[in-house]
């Protein structure tokens, strides 16, 4: 049974409204109906509120529902996250040094400055997305 089910079984059966679980969450009424139609899936912190609401325990909702078990591992893993956080800082400094040492030898050549702006652009643009994301 997917999470969703789980979701909608455990709070009908407790006599809840999606209406007074997303009061006692701190969720819009909206979001409840996401997690229980499966459109979103709740954070680790919302679960073990649900888990505690509804009395039933975290391994009772997460077993068996394969893609709520990624979710959580991907938006738990921050240990990844973090290594490709300081691997894109580290391209752009390397990069910046290149630059800064064959700045002469680039200003010569117009496809070097062109595959220069391009490589900075785009190692930047990895930086900031890894940034976004981290946040």
């Amino acid at each position: 049974m997917e999470i969703g089910d789980k979701l909608k079984k455990a709070r009908t059966a407790s006599l809840l409204t999606q209406e007074m679980v997303a009061d006692q969450l701190q969720v819009s009424r909206q979001t409840i109906s996401n997690w229980e139609n499966e459109k979103s899936y709740p954070d680790i912190i919302s679960i073990i509120k649900l888990s505690d609401l509804y009395q039933i325990s975290l391994d009772e909702l997460l077993k068996g529902d394969s893609k709520m078990i990624q979710h959580l591992e991907e938006s738990t893993d921050t240990v990844n996250s973090n290594r490709k956080l300081i691997m894109a800082i580290g391209i752009n400094i390397f990069f910046l040094i290149l630059f800064v040492l064959f700045n002469g030898l680039i200003a010569k050549n117009n496809y070097l400055i062109i595959g220069s702006a391009s490589i900075g652009i785009i190692s930047t643009c990895f930086l900031f997305y890894q940034i976004i994301k981290k946040f």
